[in-house]
């Protein structure tokens, strides 16, 4: 059997069989197959998490989502973050006709059919992705959020040829150091971290034979920290909320209502001035958010007339109700949901399925909301001090 992208290592007594693959290869699909059929191992680890497991097993997964509950608990913008970088992935895997994490899948299928015991042994991606946000800061998330979307709507094609040379360990060395340098804070939560759990993960699999099916990118961080013992709790801590977005989310509001509160008292046209200034501002650029995101016409009325007030609260968001007004008015039906995951990754898909669209307009309304916020209250101030002068 042929030993390419194959590594054996023997620790505490148990043979451990890595196998390196590219998550949209034929080849490494038909090569899980092969080790798994040949070894007959007791265990089969599988980079995977619960919530991926289930995605990649069932393929109704989104019929299930209330889109309502996802607005409410305030995860649109980490769901449509969810569906771009999987998209990426499902582009490349539809031009190899072949389904993405499909030797995921061949793995848990020949793991069932030689009873051997399936091991998720990958980190709650919801933990991956908190660690990842809190890591890079603001300007970090607005460059990957870019960089995720060009690369979806890009028409560059890789060659399968390509997918194959990236399983070697020299071409992943050159790619890990140019992923690190464009996001060098990103790499330590999406790939060290993750390293380390695999690693132990599959080092407590049961049994002495241990077959892991694993992207090829961690092969050679496992092969060193499978060594180490690593400590799982610490590794799946959710990073401290930072106090400052609170502190920030109150204190604005209240220094805006007491400027304006104050130059009513001392005179109230500039007071009015004031208000006004803050309602356009507030409201034409949420509106303007949800306008761009192809919005129902009065899910942008709902974030126009929304937004002067819900910025003064952070308990409230723009979004929020724009998103519920073009739910109400573009409700999505079982349909949109079955092509979600195949409609984001072209434009077109993207603008017409209700789902996206309803994230999209949650989004943009608030960040329209937030940059009418900015605006607005530097005007709100140089009105004040205008008139204090």
């Amino acid at each position: 059997m042929e030993e390419q992208n194959i590594t054996r290592l023997n620790l505490e007594g148990k043979e451990l069989i890595l196998i390196g693959t590219a998550h949209v290869s034929r080849q490494s699909a038909e090569q899980v197959k092969q080790v798994i059929e040949a070894e007959k191992p007791d265990a089969v680890c599988v980079e995977l998490d619960e919530q991926r497991y289930n995605a990649v097993i069932k393929d109704n997964q989104w019929k299930d989502m209330d889109i309502f509950k996802v607005i409410k608990e305030k995860k649109a913008t980490l769901l449509l973050m969810n569906l771009l970088i999987s998209s990426f992935q499902k582009k490349m895997a539809k031009q190899f006709g072949i389904k993405p994490g499909q030797e995921m899948i061949q793995g848990i299928e020949s793991a069932n059919e030689y009873g051997a015991e399936i091991v998720l042994a990958d980190r709650n991606i919801q933990i991956t992705f908190a660690r990842i946000w809190h890591q890079i800061g603001f300007w970090g998330k607005a460059k990957l959020m870019t960089s995720i979307v060009a690369s979806i709507f890009s028409k560059e094609q890789v060659t399968e040829e390509d997918l194959e040379r990236m399983k070697s360990e020299d071409m992943l060395n050159s790619v890990l150091e140019e992923f690190t340098r464009a996001f060098p804070k990103l790499k330590v939560p999406l790939i060290d971290e993750r390293d380390q759990y695999l690693a132990q993960m599959i080092k407590d699999a049961p049994g002495k034979k241990i077959v892991a099916v694993l992207g090829a990118a961690h092969i050679p961080g496992i092969k060193e920290e499978i060594k180490k013992d690593q400590n799982l709790d610490a590794l799946c801590e959710k990073p401290p909320k930072s106090k400052i977005p609170k502190i920030l989310g109150w204190s604005i509001p209240l220094l805006i209502i007491s400027i304006i509160a104050f130059t009513l008292f001392s005179n109230p046209a500039a007071g009015m001035q004031q208000i006004i200034s803050w309602v356009l501002w507030n409201g034409s650029f949420s509106a303007l958010g949800a306008l761009i995101a192809f919005g129902h016409p009065i899910a942008i009325l709902t974030a126009l007339v929304v937004a002067p007030l819900s910025s003064l609260s952070p308990l409230l968001a723009a979004g929020w109700f724009a998103g519920i007004a073009q739910t109400y008015f573009r409700r999505p039906n079982v349909s949109d949901f079955e092509s979600l995951s195949e409609d984001v990754y072209n434009f077109k898909g993207f603008r017409d399925n209700k789902v996206s669209r309803i994230l999209l307009v949650v989004v943009m309304s608030n960040i329209g909301s937030t940059i009418g916020t900015l605006i607005g209250g530097a005007d709100v101030i140089r009105l004040f001090l205008q008139n204090l002068l």
